[in-house]
């Protein structure tokens, strides 16, 4: 992996993501916020923890750099606004990288205080799986609200870019 491809892998997060906050929209504030059993129980809840994830991991890297807590946003608008400015801030952190900063070595806690030591290649893959996972429990939990997903695959991104 090098740095255009980490480039092209951030850029089809970020679409991917505003596919998803574009389904969230169509549903009612009540079907956003409806306790579904998923992992992180709604539609908001997930789409809450999707950027959580992805300005924790941004925090890990760049200390300082990822703006106000995700989790304090209480309705869709918020977290759209919060998300945009997420998402200026993550994309100058990544103008920045060279080819040696992915081989960088980085250590963080968790939240349960564990230590963890990865490169920072390793760590750029995982954030976007890790959304990647979470976008797909959404499209279940918009079947059940009875909203049509749309695919999300790596390949559809280059279909419609």
């Amino acid at each position: 992996m090098n740095v255009p491809d980490v480039l092209e892998l951030y850029a089809y997060d970020r679409w991917a993501n505003a596919k998803v906050l574009d389904i969230a929209a169509s549903l009612s504030d009540e079907q956003r916020h409806r306790e579904l059993g998923a992992s992180y129980g709604s539609v908001f809840g997930t789409l809450d923890h999707i950027l959580w994830a992805e300005w924790r991991w941004l925090g890990r890297w760049r200390p300082g750099s990822a703006g106000p807590d995700p989790l304090t946003a209480k309705d869709l608008a918020g977290l759209r606004r919060l998300w945009e400015a997420f998402e200026a801030e993550q994309k100058r952190f990544l103008s920045t990288l060279s080819e040696a900063d992915l081989t960088r070595i980085i250590s963080y806690e968790n939240p349960p205080g564990r230590r963890w030591t990865y490169s920072l290649q390793h760590m750029l893959q995982h954030v976007v799986n890790h959304s990647t996972y979470h976008r797909g429990q959404l499209t279940s939990l918009f079947r059940a609200l009875g909203a049509t997903p749309v695919p999300l695959d790596f390949l559809v991104y280059f279909d419609e870019k």
